[in-house]
């Protein structure tokens, strides 16, 4: 600046800079963000280890299935999680196993029949129009008849079953059925009153029968038929081998098979408050029972000691075939019937898991039901599977006794 003719120097500018706390907010900072990124950093570790880091960007695959009693294994919230694992969600429609073979199942990625009636029909079938079918056997689950302990007591006194008391301690859960002796009783038409259920505080004028779901659409029906006109024809190695014969056997249990009132799930109405009026006596599998009497334990800490099994004399052990219809049912057949982890839930929900031989793991099951204190029944009586009719002569059968159209068998279908 200039005053006159002076220059006049202004007074200098002082810029005055605080002291920078950008080292403090660092440090602030990584004292939050290091355990973070650490944690972040560790997990992203695990992931990639256990090869699963890309899992939330993989495609979930949703494959429809049909089958009845074996949707209790699909329905396990412990499958479902597991097959997520393997990103495959399952949806089921509930169908008897014979009602899926006589059906349209071109909608569907797999079936899961629980015999093997049903599942040679379905794969003859498939057969027949070049469709893809593929067949995995991951476990079995015999017929049972369960019942109340009143009632088991009463065949017991009768000397119609015998309670197996080896099984575990306290009073027995299983009893062998002499299937000869039930079925006549059932021919005359004998009341439970008259068998002397009174003697342990229950009075029931009823007939006594054995419910079972529809004969036209189960396989435990139709296996309970089988079972029936195995043992009231009284020779084990005859079976009907014409149709002449078919038809003549069941004319001649019909009467036996008053089923008095069927329906979708018998084991359901079993096990509700209502069951013992309702239904005394009635046709299931061991893993429904078993899965019960697990699940009653974990809940109560105890067994539900008032219902019991009754395991016939004559035994019919079911085989369940799961049929992959497209390769991705195949993935999951191939999963149900591999993955250990898989196999070890199936034996937990009561299945008799299968080793590669395709022989029952029946050790496994033992060790299982004695780790939570549940007895082991002994599945007596001699291996009849042999003598289940053919297929052909056994949907005759089905027919009569059902009163329901009797399923086309292809010339590929085994006999």
């Amino acid at each position: 600046m200039v005053i006159g003719d002076r220059s006049v120097v202004g007074e200098p500018w002082l810029e005055i800079r605080r002291p920078s706390s950008s080292w403090w907010m660092r440090r602030g900072f990584l004292v939050v963000f290091l355990p973070l990124l650490a944690a972040v950093l560790t997990g992203v570790t695990l992931l990639a280890a256990g090869g699963k880091i890309l899992l939330p960007f993989e495609r979930i695959v949703t494959l429809k299935g049909k089958m009845a009693s074996k949707r209790d294994f699909f329905e396990d919230p412990d499958v479902q999680r597991l097959l997520l694992k393997h990103r495959i969600r399952v949806h089921i429609t509930s169908s008897g196993s014979r009602e899926v073979a006589i059906q349209d199942i071109s909608s569907y990625d797999f079936v899961f029949p629980s015999g093997q009636p049903a599942g040679d029909l379905i794969t003859a079938q498939r057969a027949a129009t070049n469709g893809y079918a593929k067949v995995h056997r991951p476990f079995v689950s015999p017929i049972v008849l369960p019942t109340y302990r009143a009632y088991a007591e009463t065949l017991e006194d009768a000397g119609i079953a015998t309670a197996q008391h080896g099984s575990g301690p306290g009073r027995p859960l299983y009893y062998v059925l002499d299937m000869r002796k039930f079925l006549t009783r059932i021919e005359r038409e004998q009341r439970w009153n008259q068998l002397g259920i009174q003697s342990h505080g229950i009075s029931n004028e009823n007939r006594i029968v054995v419910q079972s779901s529809d004969v036209c659409d189960s396989n435990s029906a139709g296996t309970y038929l089988g079972l029936v006109a195995f043992t009231w024809h009284g020779t084990a190695d005859e079976v009907p081998d014409t149709d002449r014969e078919a038809d003549e056997r069941g004319r001649a249990i019909k009467p036996l098979m008053d089923q008095g009132l069927p329906g979708t799930d018998v084991f359901r109405t079993y096990i509700s408050p209502e069951g013992m009026g309702i239904a005394p006596v009635v046709v299931a599998y061991e893993h429904q029972y078993l899965t019960y009497q697990a699940q009653y334990q974990a809940e109560s800490g105890k067994l539900d000691s008032d219902r019991v099994l009754l395991y016939p004399s004559t035994q019919f052990v079911t085989q369940p075939q799961f049929i992959a219809l497209n390769e991705e049912g195949d993935r999951l057949g191939d999963l149900i019937t591999r993955d250990p982890e898989l196999r070890q839930r199936a034996m937990e929900l009561g299945f008799r898991i299968l080793d590669p031989t395709g022989e029952v793991a029946s050790d496994k099951l033992t060790t299982f039901l004695e780790d939570r204190n549940i007895p082991v029944p002994s599945v007596e009586g001699d291996d009849t599977r042999s003598a289940m009719p053919r297929l052909r002569y056994l949907e005759r059968m089905i027919s009569i006794v059902g009163g329901c159209p009797a399923a086309e068998t292809s010339p590929g279908t085994p006999e």
